[in-house]
């Protein structure tokens, strides 16, 4: 990991537990989540969207050397296998040197990191439950490989990514490793509390979910696959 990777990396560790207190104040039901070594590009092939096509992974990664290519800020995240259609917010550092994170309802992009769809892992947060009820990412844990997120962008433009494993660790031990790394792809960490909630109110856990970004292929000719 390099220097600056380290100090953003930092940087979404205090979101994280900025995010803990804050607020996840109703306990889900615990439960291990399966992580995936490594994601199989089929394993998408047999489902296609309404539009008629078929998702495929994106594995290679920009050079190096490439030219940055122009993002526009996230404004919203849509989940459909969990339910989630939520405007998304930029959090970063307050004044006195404290994460800003999303109000209720809201999901938060941690903009002193990478767009999504810009170079190296874009980290977006938000609150599993609050004293006002379910929350965004309530529902987080239940993502598998393949399930699909998307974001809209400020200009009118959508990026997919594609779900390639969870995990759940205790909120001493957040694997800014794993979650800030130096790829060179475009790739989405998606972060809220799990776990079980303790006698402060507060959840013990964090689940990450990992997502490498997808692209709209045609679906191949003939029915859908079963």
């Amino acid at each position: 990991m390099t220097p600056v990777s380290r100090a953003v990396a930092a940087a979404v560790g205090a979101v994280i537990a900025v995010l803990m207190v804050g607020g996840c104040g109703r306990a889900v039901e615990a439960r291990d989540v399966p992580v995936a070594a490594t994601f199989a590009p089929s394993g998408l092939q047999s489902a296609t969207g309404p539009d008629g096509v078929t998702p495929r992974v994106v594995a290679g990664e920009i050079p190096a050397d490439a030219a940055p290519v122009p993002v526009a800020d996230p404004t919203r995240v849509v989940i459909k296998a969990i339910g989630v259609d939520a405007t998304i917010t930029a959090v970063g550092l307050r004044a006195d040197g404290e994460m800003a994170v999303p109000d209720f309802g809201l999901a938060g992009w941690y903009d002193e990191g990478p767009r999504p769809g810009e170079t190296g892992p874009a980290v977006v947060v938000a609150h599993v439950s609050s004293s006002r009820g379910p929350d965004v990412f309530e529902r987080l844990d239940e993502l598998r490989p393949g399930d699909q997120v998307v974001i809209a962008r400020q200009d009118g433009t959508r990026a997919t990514w594609a779900v390639t494993r969870s995990e759940q660790t205790h909120k001493d031990d957040l694997p800014v490793d794993r979650i800030w790394d130096d790829t060179r792809r475009p790739v989405l960490r998606l972060i809220t509390c799990g776990g079980t909630i303790q006698a402060d109110g507060h959840y013990d856990d964090n689940v990450i979910v990992y997502a490498e970004p997808v692209e709209a292929v045609a679906a191949p000719p003939g029915p859908p696959a079963p």
